[in-house]
């Protein structure tokens, strides 16, 4: 029988007759502010900022509050599953961590932490290239459970080589191509601190144990940390990529490719016709490019553009269990969340990742039985309606 993730109230509820209450917020949306007040402004500035006023942001809520659940009444959905097919993947639910760089600097077990938590509960953790542990160790601490690697593309080809051929050694099974970051954006509240972890050696693990980028050094990383640094910088991102290159990462990786950073219906073709397998409609949580469309507006044009040729995932302003349900009525197979696990890895380590993970899966299962459906799967458009009024076929 199905899991069925609703159950996670009651074990709340049984567990306050010993007067014992959750340590963190059920509400996801209040886990930032939480940060603010118990993280160092630095890092909590990092997690929480975007880019220039912040716009980009907001939009990327405002866009799935513009939609509103239309329930209906009266379906069987005593039996839910919420088994998702991805990528030739079977997962649990359609749900992913997000890849998250730097996570050291919100709290000492970083990504092994939040790496056990998705895998004790079967979700994919998504390992960012700019992590702060090595690739290596994040896959010993998830066992057999399912991993992906999020691939910053940059200048060196060899290093690039290198880092896909140890995901692949260590067990990741899909890699994540982020194609939004070839440079870093304007973020004020990071700049206003002058607070960047890379300019300490913070998120430079998986470069600093690489073979291909230690050979592009003049003496070892122990002995010249800071030059170790600036050649990190200087490789990090390539402005220069276009679409042919593609073919290289096919090339080097034999597994799913997935296209991080699509928003327009023409790059999502492009990405179909390079042979990829995947793009996440994702504006990067609205750090890189302010003003920019919301994911959630741009989601429906790409899931038109390619559903039938790729899998569609999508991120960026998802905090709640209505918002996956919003995402996947809308277009999407899957839903990656970032920020909120990371306030719960904050806050309480490997406890508050499994918190906020199972807060976002037991409201969407609820969600999903209250408006009347018993899977994933049949959410289309028509459970939707835009705010202040009724979907255009009734």
């Amino acid at each position: 029988m199905a899991r069925h993730w609703a159950d996670f109230q009651y074990e709340i509820y049984l567990n306050g007759t010993t007067g014992a209450v959750p340590r963190l917020p059920t509400d996801p949306t209040r886990l930032e502010e939480l940060a603010e007040h118990r993280l160092a402004p630095g890092p909590v500035g990092y997690v929480a900022g975007a880019a220039g006023d912040g716009s980009t942001a907001r939009a990327n809520r405002e866009a799935l509050a513009r939609h509103r659940i239309v329930p209906r009444m009266l379906r069987d959905v005593r039996e839910r599953d919420l088994t998702t097919e991805v990528l030739g993947r079977t997962l649990p639910a359609p749900l992913a961590l997000a890849p998250v760089g730097v996570l050291s600097i919100v709290h000492p077990d970083a990504e092994t932490a939040a790496a056990r938590a998705a895998a004790a509960l079967g979700v994919p953790f998504v390992l960012s290239s700019a992590s702060s542990t090595p690739l290596e160790r994040v896959a010993e601490a998830m066992g057999d459970a399912e991993r992906w690697f999020q691939l910053y593309w940059g200048k060196d080809r060899e290093v690039t080589r290198s880092f896909l051929g140890r995901a692949r050694a260590a067990g990741y099974s899909v890699l994540v191509v982020t194609l939004d970051t070839p440079l870093l954006a304007w973020r004020p509240r990071d700049l206003d601190q002058a607070y960047l972890p890379f300019v300490h050696g913070v998120g430079t693990a998986n470069y600093f144990t690489d073979p291909a980028f230690r050979a592009g050094l003049a003496k070892p990383v122990h002995e010249d940390p800071d030059a170790a640094v600036l050649h990190f910088l200087g490789l990090f991102g390539d402005a220069g990529h276009t679409w042919p290159d593609l073919a290289f990462l096919r090339e080097h990786w034999d597994g799913p490719i997935v296209l991080k950073g699509v928003l327009h219906p023409d790059d999502a073709r492009l990405a179909a016709d390079a042979g990829m397998d995947g793009v996440v409609v994702s504006n990067h949580g609205g750090r890189q490019v302010a003003g920019s469309v919301a994911a959630a507006d741009a989601l429906p044009g790409v899931a038109d553009a390619v559903g039938d040729r790729l899998a569609v995932l999508f991120d960026s302003g998802v905090r709640t269990g209505d918002d996956v349900f919003k995402a996947l009525a809308l277009g999407a197979r899957a839903v990656l969340l970032g920020r909120p696990y990371v306030y719960g890895l904050g806050l309480d380590g490997q406890a508050g990742v499994d918190h906020v993970i199972r807060c976002v899966l037991a409201e969407f299962d609820l969600t999903l039985a209250l408006s009347g459906h018993a899977s994933p799967h049949t959410l289309t458009r028509s459970a939707l309606a835009p705010c202040g009024g009724p979907p255009a076929a009734w």
